[in-house]
């Protein structure tokens, strides 16, 4: 099985998740792709989607399933994302898509958060993968100066626009020990919108893709 196919697999899980009459969260990526197109085939049980992109939004519209605006919901039972990484206590690195500020807002409004990935990306320290932090474009290299106090190597994203209207450094070279502090301290940065760790409010269950089927992880 390669990889395409395991994500395939989780998303596929993740549909026991979804209940009768809801609204559902949905995220970005290939494997949140994946949930949309099987999310189109019980179109019918749900009330419809609020959804972290553009791109996203798209994919649900063409399915004839209906996008609410968050600001009109007020009740979200569940959210449904991938991620970058994961750790044992389902602390993540989100937002190589560039849709972090979206995603950690929907994650904030909803009772549970269950993520849906491939075996890889399950780790043991969050941080090989580039931690994407977005800014407010004029404070860009304030940013980048502050982050490299911290000890960590801020790369901008090149040709680059979140669906804000602002630019992502992504943070090379860290090894992440101690994820929610970090993660407070990023945001206290003056430019920060936000930044791509999912630590003070992390997944309720990871869902993996393995070769031998979906496997359901609970945090430490």
């Amino acid at each position: 099985m390669n990889p395409d196919e395991m994500k395939k697999t989780a998303a596929k899980a993740a549909l026991e998740y979804v209940e009768s009459g809801a609204v559902v969260g949905v995220g970005t990526g290939s494997t949140i792709n994946h949930f949309i197109n099987f999310l189109g085939t019980i179109k019918g049980k749900i009330e419809g989607a609020v959804s972290s992109s553009e791109s996203s939004t798209a994919r649900l519209k063409a399915l004839n399933i209906p996008v609410y605006d968050l600001n009109t919901v007020s009740d979200l039972p569940v959210y449904i994302d991938g991620a970058d990484e994961s750790n044992h206590y389902l602390q993540l690195i989100k937002g190589g898509g560039g849709a972090l500020t979206r995603e950690k807002i929907i994650t904030a409004v909803s009772k549970k958060f269950v993520c849906i990935a491939d075996q890889s990306k399950l780790v043991d320290i969050l941080g090989k993968f580039p931690l994407p932090v977005e800014v407010i474009p004029m404070a860009r290299s304030y940013v980048a100066r502050e982050i490299v106090k911290m000890g960590g190597e801020p790369v901008y994203r090149e040709n680059f626009i979140t669906d804000n209207g602002n630019q992502i450094l992504d943070i090379h070279g860290l090894e992440i020990m101690e994820s929610a502090k970090l993660e407070a301290q990023l945001n206290n940065i003056t430019g920060v919108v936000t930044n791509g760790l999912f630590a003070m409010k992390p997944a309720n269950v990871l869902i993996l893709g393995t070769p031998e089927g979906a496997k359901t992880i609970y945090p430490k």
